[in-house]
């Protein structure tokens, strides 16, 4: 079976189409960079607790340091969501377009008869605002983003994979991830949904062959063709 041809049935098979947001949809951080966000949020926690700022401070992760902070305590944990939360719905404003592909691809699956989820460890709000900007939310039937107060139900947890399948009334066997880190190869796995790897950004394909995506592809517009093909 070619490359095309697997890509081809992992998609007929899926029922339900779940993106990944950062990558497969959008560069969030490309006009904001994420260690800025990271430095923002470190120095608002070190302000409120040294010794978690001084832990944070050798992250340039934004997330990494929400978990660092929900570790610390609770209520400063909600104010560093609330923060991040809030840079990147600045940040997503400053992206420009969609991933190469991504648009295309989105559209092609509600073309398909497809649902389509986004399942993100960014926040549902910079999720919506971005697809609104480009004319995209109409293509999404359900947004699940960063679990509130609840950073360690982010993948690899397969917590927003089954949340989205649940919204959509389906078993989520019956849905394909198309992620872009190993967090989303193991959260579907976990789920038990199958998962495509979207290797752009310069990632190595390899990692997701030997992490056992189901297929690997480089260009967005490889989704939208496969649906097509159909």
């Amino acid at each position: 079976m070619t490359h095309a041809d697997l890509l081809i049935e992992t998609l007929a098979n899926a029922r339900v189409v779940l993106f990944d947001f950062d990558g497969p949809v959008c560069d969030v951080f490309a006009g904001l960079p994420a260690a800025t966000v990271a430095r923002e949020l470190v120095s608002l926690l070190a302000a409120r607790d040294a010794a978690a700022g001084a832990k944070a401070a050798r992250t340039d992760d934004p997330v990494e340091v929400l978990r660092i902070a929900h570790e610390a305590d609770s209520e400063l944990g909600q104010e560093i969501e609330q923060a991040l939360t809030a840079a990147e719905v600045r940040a997503v404003a400053l992206v420009g377009q969609p991933t190469p592909g991504a648009a295309e691809a989105l559209r092609a699956a509600r073309a398909a008869g497809r649902g389509v989820a986004v399942v993100s460890d960014n926040s549902a709000e910079c999720v919506r605002a971005f697809l609104e900007l480009h004319g995209l939310r109409e293509c999404v039937t359900a947004i699940v983003g960063r679990p509130s107060e609840q950073p360690h139900l982010m993948k690899p947890n397969p917590f927003p994979l089954i949340t989205a399948a649940e919204q959509m009334h389906i078993d989520v066997t019956s849905c394909t991830l198309i992620g872009d880190s190993l967090t989303d190869v193991q959260a579907a796995h976990a789920a038990g949904a199958t998962v495509i790897g979207y290797a752009g950004r310069s990632r190595d394909a390899g990692l997701f062959d030997e992490a056992r995506a189901d297929v690997v592809i480089e260009h967005m517009q490889d989704v939208a063709d496969a649906l097509t093909a159909e």
